[in-house]
């Protein structure tokens, strides 16, 4: 009964905004009943600095499809990963938070610490703290929303941990790591950095689950699963009739 009384008040307190869906992703958004139904569904999320996007996934009969697409009001310092504190720059790469990172009552509206230093991270010695998504529209490192998007994004994720996920997976990537954007950036001095990002952004885009990301010897790697249970959750979750 407590988990219901949650589920609705959840549901009652989500935006009337919609959010914008153009550019960015070549997935299509669920309709917006269903969306209102995965609340509580494991949730995942890709973030985008180039095209300024964070995307918002919920998982839906064993694959994550597409619930929400925000435009990011700010990030700072450009292209590339963080690497030392002060050095103003927003994270890249695949971190993994549970509810103990959630800052409802943030003094940037609400908060999502994303977890850096990863052991990525600090494999490499790299420093640095609070980097968050957050909301009011402000970064000095962090990713910066609207207050109404960060009021969705941290409703769903909310509601996916308060429903049994433990933990949620945040890969943040350069850019749109296709071939052609590879290509393009193959001179950046972070050529190098991204080549170990990309095959994450591979794996979910053919199976549309989560990546199962290792650091092994200073570097990322893409472990390939051992069944086609979502590596992100092993959590049944059925939408509500």
């Amino acid at each position: 009964m407590i988990r219901i009384a949650l589920f609705l008040a959840m549901l009652l307190s989500l935006p009337l905004f919609t959010a914008n869906y153009a550019v960015a992703s070549d997935a299509v958004p669920v309709n917006a009943a269903l969306k209102k139904q995965l609340l509580g569904a494991p949730v995942y999320i890709q973030i985008f600095k180039q095209e300024r996007k964070l995307e918002l996934y919920a998982q839906l009969d064993g694959e994550f499809r597409l619930i929400g697409s925000y435009g990011i009001c700010d990030f700072s310092g450009g292209l590339g990963n963080k690497r030392r504190e002060g050095d103003f720059k927003s994270p890249e790469g695949f971190y993994n938070v549970d509810i103990h990172h959630l800052k409802p009552d943030s003094r940037f509206y609400r908060a999502i610490n994303i977890g850096f230093p990863n052991a990525y991270d600090i494999s490499q010695g790299y420093s640095g703290k609070y980097l968050m998504i957050h909301g009011n529209c402000k970064s000095i490192g962090c990713y910066a929303m609207t207050d109404g998007y960060m009021d969705e994004i941290f409703t769903y994720v909310q509601a996916a941990f308060q429903f049994g996920q433990r933990n949620l997976q945040i890969s943040i990537y350069p850019f749109k790591m296709t071939d052609a954007n590879m290509k393009a950036h193959k001179n950046s001095s972070y050529f190098g950095f991204w080549s170990q990002l990309q095959p994450g952004y591979a794996y979910f885009e053919k199976h549309h689950q989560p990546p199962n990301v290792v650091v092994s010897d200073g570097k990322y790697e893409v472990l390939q699963p051992l069944s086609n249970t979502p590596l992100s959750s092993q959590l049944a979750f059925a939408p509500m009739k």
